[in-house]
């Protein structure tokens, strides 16, 4: 396994992140394809054999199970002072809102309730899961700042975002004197390169790590077309993503698909080889052990100049899809989503 610093934090971080929706109770949580507590205590500890030591969970996932079960996996295998563990927290609810529940104690209560789930006294990196548009800027980084300040978070990142309002969060808090966010978790994979039109310049000009979720497009980018898995065909949100550019999209996997049958590695490999030269840490899911060999390879895996070309030559601009759709409407309602599906005590 290789590490890297993330962004502007001393946080020494393994090059590829394990990525926890996968974990967690699939009777009360939003997805039918995820692992149960074993097998999500399987995976973990080999992930930890193999090097890594970064994980990525959010309060959002399988209505806060899947914190659950990446707590105690880590507290059995690992000292907490050797893993770097991220979770992420949710916009204000409209009961909060109705209620006036103010952005800053939101964001305590929600931390309180993940250190729980976590069994934890604090968290590496705390995410801000998706913009809030109906709660003032300066109340979420002033509470995200006095979380820091009081010891139980470490550095914060930020998630599905667009590069101007990253720029501005961080010079609000440069101005204050408040933490700023060190990593963007945005979507960015061989498939979907949005994120290079601003936000890669962003991060590359300010040390800011960038941590992109769905690495592997849902498994798009580890599967020759036509070939099928339980999560491409139940994980709805992941149709919503790519179905509308699946002819496009499979003329880059099937370069994939060469590239491996060249190198005699899998597609997991060469996609997250080429993602792994333009990011510090991909968040890579897993749901099976197979998930985290390929994963860790990829950071061993050298492509050429001319690869990663031939990878790159057929894409075409994407559409915004998903939470970053809603976001580009200036009125997020995902977060409203998530909620309907939270644990009790934060909706």
């Amino acid at each position: 396994m290789k590490y890297a610093k993330l962004g502007n934090s001393e946080l020494n971080v393994s090059r590829i992140c394990l990525g926890c929706m996968g974990f967690g109770n699939a009777a009360t949580g939003q997805h039918s394809w995820t692992v149960d507590e074993a097998a999500t205590r399987e995976i973990v500890k080999h992930a930890l054999e193999l090097g890594v030591n970064f994980f990525d969970t959010a309060i959002a996932y399988q209505n806060g199970t899947s914190e659950e079960y990446l707590g105690r996996a880590l507290k059995d295998f690992a000292s907490r002072d050797k893993v770097t563990v991220a979770t992420k927290f949710l916009p204000r609810s409209q009961q909060e809102i109705e209620a006036g529940v103010s952005g800053q104690e939101h964001i305590r209560r929600q931390l309180e309730l993940s250190l729980k789930h976590l069994g934890m006294d604090y968290v590496d990196l705390y995410i801000y899961h998706m913009w809030d548009y109906q709660t003032p800027l300066r109340d979420i980084l002033e509470g995200m700042n006095s979380l820091v300040q009081a010891g139980k978070v470490r550095y914060i990142g930020i998630a599905n975002c667009y590069a101007y309002q990253l720029a501005k969060a961080n010079a609000l808090a440069e101005k204050e004197g408040w933490a700023k966010f060190i990593s963007v978790q945005n979507h960015y994979n061989l498939l979907f390169r949005e994120e290079e039109r601003e936000m890669a310049k962003l991060c590359a000009e300010d040390n800011i790590a960038m941590t992109p979720y769905s690495a592997l497009a849902s498994g798009r980018l580890s599967r020759r077309p036509g070939e099928t898995s339980k999560r491409l065909e139940e994980d709805s949100y992941a149709r919503l993503k790519y179905d509308a550019t699946a002819e496009a999209d499979n003329k880059i996997i099937l370069r994939v698909a060469e590239l491996a049958d060249r190198y005699g590695v899998t597609m997991t490999e060469i996609s997250l080889a080429w993602l792994l030269t333009r990011v510090t840490a991909p968040v890579a899911g897993a749901t099976k052990l197979h998930h985290i060999d390929g994963a860790v390879k990829a950071t061993e895996l050298q492509l050429s100049g001319e690869d990663l070309a031939y990878l790159e030559e057929l894409y075409v601009p994407h559409k915004l899809v998903g939470v970053m759709a809603q976001n580009s409407r200036g009125a997020d309602k995902s977060g409203q989503v998530w909620m309907k599906n939270a644990p009790k005590g934060m909706q």
